[in-house]
């Protein structure tokens, strides 16, 4: 059962190309199922989410991390009475846009596009389902409802605001190219909250690599449980489970300790929620979405604890000695890649040497439509393809 405030499926706002009714899915539903089927998607499973994809088989990749996002949202849309079914669908398409080489990638692609636009990977994930993916006869992309596409835009947050932030510009002037292409073609109603669901894709992101990411640096060795139990949350969550289970072995003890992590996370967002929901009492999506701000959140306390946790992760993993090491490495391939697609668009592959044609013929923003297409190559590779193609075309040895 559906609450009123929920996204429903039978008053979505539709897709952009008119399409029949599915006999056996909701709108929703098809959205969902086409972005597991897409290309990018796929993909996922070679992009990187702190380490470099073929640095072991048991550390998250975009592929695993989005499956924890999708799994984490639709516990809690449910519990709250939303639409798991959005809520799944902007989970699986959150980090669609990533480039290879996850922030790295995207911090060097972001200065490489500087004179042609920027790169932003939430732009990039519209660019994506509403034009790079190219299987259906009647339209590029997937075609997805305005629902999901306003949720892949603004899960983060209004986008255009004057309260500064890392997702948001004061001018509708100032939006990345490939989000301002989407909503000139619909109005994604920018300068709003998103829906509920959306909102709780965001958290459940926040939840999934706030737990992942402390198990992955376990696995590497970039720090201890001691250290870890220095912490806030985590420290008491080690602690219980010590009390439970004194003696249990090593590798059982982190699981139980960051599970209890995990759930607090996502018990804090669930109570939150329910109390600002009786509270706020809104009627309607548009409600929602005209709210001071989301209505999904961490509670004020556990957000601050997660800050630090944030801090500790980013010093001791994120900018670890040998994490640094690698970023410098793959940074240089991708400082590599970009500019000899530029002087070499003939290298790009047959199936793109059409939006190559249509850019160099476009007079004087041909520059620019070009520095688009070869970001919209790079950007699509994977961590493997990406090696193996620096090594190819530039450097063998590096």
């Amino acid at each position: 059962m559906l609450k009123p405030y929920a996204c429903h499926p039978e008053k979505t706002r539709g897709r952009l190309i008119p399409e029949n009714y599915s006999t056996f899915r909701t709108a929703f539903q098809r959205d969902r199922d086409r972005i597991i089927h897409s290309s990018a998607f796929r993909r996922l499973k070679h992009k990187t989410q702190v380490f470099v994809e073929h640095e072991g088989d048991y550390y998250r990749t975009r592929l695993t991390h989005t499956i924890e996002v999708a799994q984490v949202a639709r516990t809690i849309a449910n519990h709250l009475g939303l639409n798991t079914d959005l809520a799944e669908t902007v989970a699986l398409a959150h980090d669609l846009g990533h480039p290879p080489f996850g922030h790295t990638g995207e911090d060097a692609l972001h200065e490489l596009m500087a004179p042609y636009g920027g790169f932003d990977h939430n732009a990039q994930a519209l660019r994506i389902v509403t034009k790079l993916e190219r299987h259906y006869a009647d339209f590029d992309g997937l075609n997805l409802t305005w629902e999901a596409l306003e949720g892949i835009a603004k899960h983060n947050g209004p986008v255009i605001s004057d309260r500064g932030g890392s997702h948001t510009v004061a001018r509708r002037e100032d939006l990345p190219y490939a989000l301002a292409e989407v909503d000139a073609m619909w109005d994604l109603e920018l300068a709003s909250n998103a829906s509920a669901e959306a909102q709780v894709a965001a958290v459940a992101d926040d939840c999934a690599y706030n737990h992942h990411d402390l198990h992955d640096g376990l696995r590497a060795g970039l720090f201890t449980e001691d250290d870890l139990c220095e912490l806030p949350v985590i420290g008491e969550c080690f602690a219980a489970v010590d009390k439970l289970y004194p003696g249990l072995d090593r590798s059982r003890r982190q699981h139980e300790a960051l599970r209890r992590v995990f759930g607090v996370m996502v018990e804090d967002v669930i109570a939150v929620a329910q109390n600002r929901l009786e509270s706020l009492r809104p009627e309607t999506v548009d409600d929602i979405r005209s709210m001071e701000g989301p209505i999904i959140r961490f509670s004020k306390p556990l957000y601050q604890n997660l800050k630090a946790i944030k801090r500790f992760l980013f010093t001791r993993m994120y900018r670890a000695p040998t994490v640094v090491v690698e970023r410098k490495r793959v940074t240089t391939m991708v400082n590599g890649l970009f500019p000899f697609f530029m002087e070499n668009p003939q290298q790009l592959p047959s199936d793109w040497q059409g939006d190559v044609g249509k850019a160099l013929a476009s007079g004087g923003d041909a520059e620019i439509l070009l520095a688009r297409v070869v970001l919209d190559y790079v950007a699509g590779m994977t961590d493997r393809f990406a090696i193996q193609e620096y090594h190819r075309l530039i450097d063998p040895d590096l």
